[in-house]
């Protein structure tokens, strides 16, 4: 592999999922890696099990062919998750270019990435799953350690760009950080914004 082969920090891969993570049959591909700082973050306890193991597009498709004829048969595919899913868009585009249109490819994402990122995954991935947790700032603030308006216009760029049908948009009910009241004032502003897919669910919290 040549230095400039863009390289994924692969925690683990869970194969025939349904539903969860987009259309079809899907293999999550879980990350490293991400922007926030959530309170309840399972990618930080991953970490503390196992060091992520740095894979290149080539690979990632010798371990995930095996599910081939599932994906094809249902508009299944990879979903990339995490952590942050776009801070590896390089990574992305290149298994994109490497396996062409036969999977679908999905990203959950809670979009606090520079737009530049975005633009890249706008254009290799099918389908987005996107985390908002709150729109309140004192509330995202609080719960991730980060501000939301970048988030929050990466959406806005999103859903102007693409088919909404192609976004789903998760809001939690985060016990301790946020209430019913807040969750629907969140949902007031997706659907202002455009977004037509919309997710409702309660954090199961330890």
């Amino acid at each position: 592999m040549g230095s400039e082969t863009p390289l994924f920090p692969l925690l683990a891969l869970s194969r025939l999922r349904m539903e969860s993570d987009g259309d079809g049959v899907t293999t999550l591909v879980a990350g490293a890696g991400c922007t926030l700082g959530c309170k309840y973050c399972i990618n930080d306890r991953l970490l503390k099990e196992k060091q992520p193991e740095w894979i290149a597009p080539e690979e990632l498709l010798r371990r995930t062919r095996i599910d081939n004829l599932y994906f094809q048969a249902t508009g299944g595919g990879l979903c990339f998750g995490g952590g942050e899913a776009l801070l590896h868009t390089d990574f992305i585009a290149a298994f994109r270019a490497l396996i062409g249109p036969a999977w679908r490819l999905t990203a959950e994402t809670a979009l606090c990435v520079p737009p530049e990122a975005l633009e890249t995954a706008i254009v290799a991935l099918d389908a987005f799953i996107v985390d908002v947790k709150t729109a309140d700032p004192g509330i995202y603030r609080s719960y991730t350690g980060k501000d939301n308006a970048l988030a929050l216009q990466n959406l806005k760029t999103l859903l102007s760009r693409i088919s909404p049908e192609r976004v789903k948009v998760r809001v939690p009910l985060i016990p301790g950080f946020n209430d019913e009241a807040d969750r629907q004032k969140t949902v007031a502003l997706l659907q202002s914004l455009g977004a037509a897919n919309i997710e409702l669910f309660t954090y199961q919290t330890p």
